[in-house]
């Protein structure tokens, strides 16, 4: 770790430059990367020829199931899952020490994502499709890209990124092939793809680093940890631009669990395990609003923005999750509550569907449902049945026009997010 800290005086940048990702362009120069990560030699990955069993109908135990798809490659418990970009694909990761990406049309294997030694509980796509990266409790990232041009069913493995003690999440770029990972160990790591070389590693937090975003603009990241401390950083530079944590009385927040920054890259919104929520202000690196819709002491497990008027400017609509069950939609401008939405336990994740529906939410829960949900009425759209157990994994695919679920009791389910044709057929 000691080599993470010595190059912070041998970058110089124009503090009036701004940080931007442009096709064919790096944001962060050959020069600035810290180390070559080594190629541990493993060969490309072969498609997996294990067929997927069919639940068949009744199958799964519960009386109501919408669902138009099941996955059921894991043999025990599923904790993320990530679909494609573009693509009818989804890569999921579980208990079983074993990641899959897989077809959410027909629940086909295409390949098998091997190499863990502990549950894999981050799978992430990058922004264009071609790489996908698994993260686990073992502490391993590994990396997998598409072959060829034809089509999206050949993959191979390409690297594996050793440095956190445990992976708390993964984020790509949105903009470029660069890798964040939170780390058990207090550190945040930044690394370039495909070769796989070590940009940056974060020192600054003293808890598990639980959450960390790219601002939409791709010039700033956010992490917050298990002690409560927020810290905005530059990408370009190990050293925070400001850092809030409990040692402001207004900022205590028990331990952080969740955040989100705005369509306009201006505000994060922080979540706290105490049920605390504060709105940040990303340009001044101060606390502008306290929201208290929460119940005290029930942790807030989910933040996502929506952007209702499409401008993506302004402070914007945030949702926020929690434990007990209450999703609650927040006016950032006026810092008031519009309307807050129900399930009969904890919320596991936030889902905002893309532009031209960006007013359409999907909340997962430990009630062993999703909802969708127009925010900007908050009415109930659609419930969506399958499991039987805590959904503890969610994602939308296809444009938002299917949203993807991961389970406790080991199943995967693919879902219409509004509605199906008359002949209850997925629509892409």
């Amino acid at each position: 770790m000691a080599s993470g800290k010595q190059r912070a005086d041998d970058i110089e940048i124009d503090e009036h430059d701004d940080f931007e990702v442009d096709e064919g362009e790096h944001f962060i120069t050959q020069d600035d990367i810290l180390a070559e990560v080594p190629d541990d030699g493993d060969a490309p990955m072969d498609e997996d020829d294990d067929e997927v069993p069919d639940l068949g109908e009744g199958s799964s135990g519960v009386i109501d199931d919408n669902s138009v798809q099941h996955f059921t490659g894991h043999t025990s418990s599923v904790f993320t899952v990530s679909c494609h970009p573009t693509e009818p694909l989804a890569a999921s990761g579980g208990e079983d020490d074993l990641g899959y990406i897989w077809d959410i049309t027909d629940g086909e294997v295409i390949v098998k994502l091997t190499g863990h030694t502990d549950s894999v509980t981050s799978t992430a796509w990058s922004s264009d499709g071609e790489l996908i990266s698994t993260g686990g409790m073992d502490g391993k990232i590994r990396i997998w890209r598409r072959v060829g041009k034809d089509n999206y069913r050949t993959w191979e493995f390409l690297t594996e990124l050793q440095g956190p003690d445990e992976v708390m999440f993964l984020r790509w770029h949105p903009k470029g092939n660069v890798l964040l990972a939170g780390s058990n160990d207090s550190t945040l790591w930044l690394w370039q793809l495909p070769k796989g070389t070590t940009m940056q590693v974060f020192s600054g937090h003293t808890g598990a680093v639980n959450c960390g975003e790219f601002s939409p603009d791709g010039k700033k990241i956010v992490s917050a940890c298990a002690d409560g401390t927020l810290i905005l950083w530059d990408p370009r530079s190990p050293t925070p631009v400001f850092k809030l944590g409990p040692e402001d009385a207004r900022f205590a927040l028990d331990g952080i669990t969740s955040i989100a920054i705005n369509p306009s890259s201006t505000l994060a919104v922080v979540g706290g395990a105490a049920g605390g929520v504060r709105v940040v202000s990303l340009t001044k690196g101060d606390i502008t609003g306290t929201l208290g819709g929460h119940t005290e002491g029930e942790s807030i497990e989910a933040i996502t923005f929506v952007d209702l008027t499409g401008s993506g400017s302004g402070p914007g609509i945030a949702v926020t999750g929690a434990t007990d069950g209450k999703a609650c939609i927040w006016d950032l401008s006026t810092m008031r509550l519009r309307a807050t939405l129900q399930h009969e336990d904890a919320i596991t994740g936030l889902l905002t569907h893309p532009a031209p529906k960006a007013h359409i939410v999907v909340s997962a829960s430990a009630d062993k449902t999703l909802k969708t949900w127009d925010a900007r009425t908050g009415t109930l759209i659609k419930t969506h049945k399958a499991h039987r157990a805590a959904v503890l994994g969610s994602s939308l695919g296809l444009g938002g026009a299917v949203v993807i679920s991961a389970g406790d009791e080991g199943l995967c389910a693919v879902f219409t997010t509004e509605n199906t044709d008359e002949d209850g057929n997925m629509q892409p």
